[in-house]
């Protein structure tokens, strides 16, 4: 029988975003997935708090570098172009948020920028590797693949996708619905025709529907082709072959004079909209299209999934390495409600742009992710708890420098703090339960301090005298008098 302290089952973003987090901190695991490597440009759109997540596993830098903002959109009728827009309105960086736009990459360079931060942490995906059952018990779980091997773990995380294995062998339910007229033609195809500068999109601006889009794919030769399949009378209707011949017959029909010169991955979509009943059943966690499955609008499931993995990562490694297993139930107390709330953001705008609304595409505040927080939770405590942590400029580096890596951060802010005493003894009895806290003091221009708020943005935004207790994942987990850490810490992590 294999042994290893964390299975993960599924190699997509959400398993392999779980897979570089626990490997960084030193958790033995082990990542299969039933499939060789993905093809296939699939989700593309890295909203900017996954940047952020990316920013902090050390592979942000890869991903911009080849990525692209999305392309101003061109819509064409009958030969003429009929209307020109942008998905997201461009906006600049900031002090508090250093990636402001989403960013296009196709999903399989995603995966191998990841896969190769895996590597380099000593980890590699098992391929060909499919889970076909499980056990659990009280010490651990006990899956087996289809060759027949055994692989005893003492968690399981099923990252495997909407028609996820471990979900139903651990019996969770997964409600929602599934529209089977609603279907797309999905394809990464090629073609001399076209600009790289726009997205191209062909319709009938009268019932404001879509006949067909190429989307140019940053970085590659490759134009994404999405095509909607129209529902036979019944409802439904027989679907045509994703292949290079049907495609080229959906661009004819809809005039675009575009001559396709090739095809690789190719697909069709149903819309799926649906969630699991729970995001935990003993030591089984479910993460990404596994928990909640959404329909392309806005841009939301890989990141959601991204965001999944990266709230489970600390907190696994933080059990492991002896805090209460309270900090686990946390995983679905934090995530379920926030891919509820994702889930319901994504179906509105889906239904926005069936209807041919000219609005549904304006929610970028919301589909960023920057705003999503879990405040007056377990792990929330003060007037900031659970709030995403913003950047800012600190001398001559940034905030997000001193956060990344897979510690606590405690900032104080100011000499003037009242109780710094207890602020360092708190970070001393972190320490001692096997969480690693790095303190600093924030002070104004003009003070002395670890650190120089130079805008005095951090010192407007927590205020002056307190303590932040910043988590692995950048959220505020205590906000407040330094001398409150400690039973914060007590409670969160286990007496000292």
């Amino acid at each position: 029988m294999t042994q290893t302290t964390v299975l993960i089952a599924g190699a997509g973003p959400t398993g392999l975003t779980l897979a570089v987090d626990l490997a960084r901190r030193g958790v033995d695991l082990l990542l299969v997935d039933a499939v060789a490597e993905r093809p296939g440009s699939r989700g593309k759109g890295l909203q900017p708090r996954t940047l952020e997540v990316f920013d902090d596993l050390g592979v942000a830098g890869a991903l911009l570098a080849t990525g692209a903002e999305y392309p101003p959109l061109r819509t064409y009728h009958r030969g003429q172009v009929v209307w020109e827009g942008r998905m997201h309105e461009p906006r600049l960086p900031t002090a508090a948020v250093p990636y402001p736009m989403v960013i296009m990459q196709p999903q399989w360079r995603t995966e191998r920028v990841l896969r190769e931060r895996l590597a380099g942490l000593g980890h590699r995906v098992r391929h060909g590797a499919r889970l076909t059952g499980l056990d659990q018990d009280e010490d651990g779980v006990t899956a087996v693949l289809e060759d027949g091997e055994r692989i005893r773990a003492a968690y399981l995380v099923g990252a495997d996708g909407g028609r996820s294995m471990v979900r139903r062998a651990a019996g969770v339910g997964f409600h929602g619905e599934t529209r089977p007229a609603e279907r797309m033609l999905l394809g990464d195809v090629t073609t001399g025709d076209l600009d790289r500068d726009h997205w191209h999109m062909w319709g009938d601006p009268a019932t404001r529907s879509l006949d067909v889009a190429l989307c140019p794919l940053p970085g590659t030769g490759d134009f994404q082709l999405t095509a909607p399949v129209p529902a036979a009378a019944d409802g439904e209707g027989d679907l045509p072959e994703p292949a290079l011949e049907t495609f080229q017959a959906v661009l004819d029909r809809a005039g675009a004079g575009v001559r396709l010169t090739g095809a690789g991955w190719t697909s069709v979509y149903r819309v799926n909209i649906r969630m699991a009943e729970r995001f935990r059943a003993g030591r089984v966690f479910l993460a990404g299209d596994a928990a909640h499955v959404h329909s392309p609008a806005g841009g939301q499931g890989l990141n959601t999934g991204v965001q999944d993995a990266y709230n489970l990562g600390w907190k696994l490694a933080a059990v492991l390495a002896g805090a209460p297993g309270r900090l686990l139930d946390t995983y679905e107390e934090e995530r379920l409600p926030v891919a509820a709330s994702v889930l319901g953001l994504s179906t509105a705008l889906h239904e926005k742009g069936t209807k041919g609304d000219p609005d549904a595409h304006v929610r970028d505040e919301e589909t960023r992710q920057l705003l999503l927080a879990y405040p007056g939770g377990f792990l929330s405590e003060g007037p900031r708890g659970g709030e995403r942590v913003p950047d800012a400029v600190l001398g001559r580096g940034r905030l997000f420098d001193v956060l990344r890596g897979p510690h606590f951060t405690l900032l104080t802010f100011g000499d003037a703090a009242p109780d710094t005493v207890g602020a360092a003894g708190a970070v001393g009895a972190a320490a001692s339960r096997g969480s690693v806290v790095r303190a600093f003091t924030v002070a104004p221009p003009g003070r002395t301090g670890d650190l120089v708020d130079v805008e005095e943005r951090l010192h407007e935004h927590f205020g002056a005298g307190t303590a932040v207790l910043v988590r692995p994942d950048g959220y505020v987990g205590y906000h407040g008098a330094p001398g409150g850490l400690e039973p914060y810490l007590s409670r969160v992590l286990g007496p000292r």
